[in-house]
């Protein structure tokens, strides 16, 4: 075959064809993105999404303005699905805040942003929405996936509730269980980009959850909606992402908040696309509004599965017997 040394086995030279498009080092930041041509887009069967980032807040109008903006760029871009983050719709000073806007699915302030999905003719990934949860006290932190006809395909409320507190390291105590109620279900969705499966922030930190999506129910797209604190951002955000992307041989994309919302609360930003390999495809830094835009190769997912079949060698670990001395 072309470029095959004489001699050499294929299987050695099919290895050296995949590795060089796998670079040893991963840039740190002016991260490559893919290119703006709507028209490259089209060229190909390999789907091109945009990964969101925005400081929301509580003005719901404002909020809408951006997301709106921030469609019509994906659009322009040739992008089949665009990915924004944890309360887009909506930011409050207290927990309590939000509790005053939380509504059903089907109510006006989410039929607004399916407006929005079909007018652009683009799939929305909503990252967290304030549904109307089990009483007035509380809410569900919902994810929502919005189909190009503005029809909701799926919705996902938040599992782990981020209660936590770090003292001067993380600034205030954060307890969500105060005003949200949690998910008990897994969700997946079929989508252009790819099987999804659907998580929201904190859910990051557990990477049980991850292995199910990927292992038991075929997810090749984790969803990673966020908005960690600039601390917590610092320290981990991009070690988890990109750990979660190899530990599942999946692609990543995680939305993210970014800046200052209001006096006391300010998210680290850096939403990012993280292919199967771990590296890093597309970023935005830690305080702009935009889209980072990249394709989701399907092809080379099942490349890099394929030759670290980690499916295959998986044991049921849970079932083993413990020894201790």
């Amino acid at each position: 075959s072309r470029g095959r040394m004489p001699g050499a086995p294929r299987a050695l030279c099919l290895t050296r064809a995949f590795h060089a498009r796998v670079p040893s080092r991963v840039p740190r930041r002016g991260v490559r993105r893919a290119p703006r041509s709507v028209r490259a887009a089209m060229a190909t069967d390999v789907p091109r999404v945009a990964v969101g980032q925005m400081s929301a807040s509580s003005d719901v109008e404002k909020n809408l303005e951006v997301v709106a903006d921030l469609c019509a760029r994906a659009k322009d871009r040739g992008c089949a699905m665009l990915f924004l983050p944890e309360c887009f719709a909506f930011i409050g000073v207290k927990g309590t805040d939000a509790l005053a806007v939380m509504e059903p699915l089907d109510g006006p302030l989410l039929g607004r942003y399916r407006e929005l999905a079909a007018r652009h003719r683009l799939w929305l990934s909503l990252g967290g929405f304030a549904e109307k949860g089990p009483d007035r006290d509380r809410r569900f932190n919902a994810h929502v996936i919005v189909n190009d006809a503005g029809e909701i395909q799926a919705s996902y409320r938040k599992i782990h509730l981020f209660d936590v507190d770090m003292g001067d390291v993380n600034g205030p105590v954060l307890m969500e269980s105060a005003t949200a109620a949690a998910g008990e279900t897994l969700v997946t969705c079929d989508s252009p980009a790819g099987k999804l499966g659907l998580t929201v922030c904190y859910d990051l930190r557990f990477p049980e959850m991850f292995a199910r999506l990927r292992y038991e129910l075929g997810c090749e797209v984790m969803l990673v909606p966020s908005a960690f604190t600039k601390p917590t951002g610092q320290a981990h955000w991009e070690t988890l992402l990109r750990a979660r992307a190899i530990e599942t041989q999946s692609y990543v994309v995680a939305a993210a908040q970014a800046g200052v919302h209001s006096e006391g609360r300010a998210s680290h930003g850096h939403a990012m696309i993280v292919d199967p390999w771990g590296k890093v495809v597309a970023e935005l830094d830690g305080e702009e509004t935009g889209i980072a835009v990249a394709d989701v190769d399907l092809g080379y997912l099942k490349d890099v599965r394929s030759r670290i079949p980690v499916e295959t060698h998986r044991r049921d670990i849970a079932s083993f017997p413990v020894e201790r001395r």
